[in-house]
């Protein structure tokens, strides 16, 4: 399946099977203001959401506002956000992202990302240290801004490298794109965010990254991996046995 168009309507297929499967349209989970929705996806990274949730809230508890998270010892940062993982590395990268706004726009706010096309206020928030394109992607599309830029984590990207949707070997990080340039360029937010919903839950609760559910799989028939799996060839005959 090497044709782009084909390659399209494969994966808006796997779209309508796995949204009638998971019951699109899946509720957003946040409704934070951007730079409050940059600061979680930084704690968010190679944690579990309940502790990143947890980080989240104990630092606006702490520290109410962000500048405050900005100036304060990066000791007391840390402390707050000990919940996550690698709080010693995140609490610096994330003070130095606050500096780094500030620098540029004079301001702690990232609202003026909503006068942006995608692509340019992507291409804005991955100048910051640190942010790449899962963070940016999620800033604009989990956030209050609702704009239609696509995610792409772990589950997600198995999912699709097991349907073939992606080429053998594409890290994470090279897939947004890849990924993305597959979906209807008109599509809203909500259809965005319906399509990384319901590829990341596929992957939480069928695909696994061990033993995957392939014979409960509503895209079984679509999936070569899954077909492999289930039905391998045939053993050739031993001639000299």
């Amino acid at each position: 399946m090497d044709k782009p168009d084909a390659l399209r309507e494969f994966a808006l297929l796997v779209h309508d099977r796995l949204c009638a499967a998971y019951g699109c349209p899946i509720p957003y989970f946040h409704d934070l203001d951007p730079l409050s929705e940059l600061v979680s996806s930084m704690l968010s990274h190679r944690t579990t959401n309940r502790s990143s949730g947890q980080a989240f809230r104990e630092l606006r508890r702490r520290l109410p506002t962000w500048e405050e998270v900005r100036d304060a010892p990066t000791e007391q940062v840390q402390d707050a956000i000990a919940p996550c993982t690698w709080p010693e590395q995140k609490a610096p990268r994330i003070q130095q992202v606050l500096r780094d706004v500030t620098t540029r726009r004079g301001e702690l706010s990232l609202d003026f990302l909503a006068e942006m096309p995608v692509p340019q206020a992507r291409a804005w928030l991955e100048s910051l240290t640190g942010v790449g394109p899962k963070t940016s992607a999620a800033v604009l599309l989990f956030s209050r801004l609702r704009m239609p830029a696509l995610p792409v984590d772990s589950h997600h990207h198995r999912v699709a490298a097991r349907l073939g949707l992606l080429p053998d070997g594409v890290p994470v990080g090279p897939a947004h794109r890849l990924l993305e340039a597959l979906l209807p360029p008109d599509w809203s937010a909500q259809q965005v965010y319906d399509h990384h919903e319901a590829l990341m839950l596929h992957g939480q609760k069928c695909c696994f990254f061990r033993n995957p559910g392939c014979a409960r799989c509503p895209v079984l028939d679509l999936c070569p991996t899954g077909q492999a799996r289930l039905h391998p060839p045939a053993a050739p005959p031993d001639l000299f046995g």
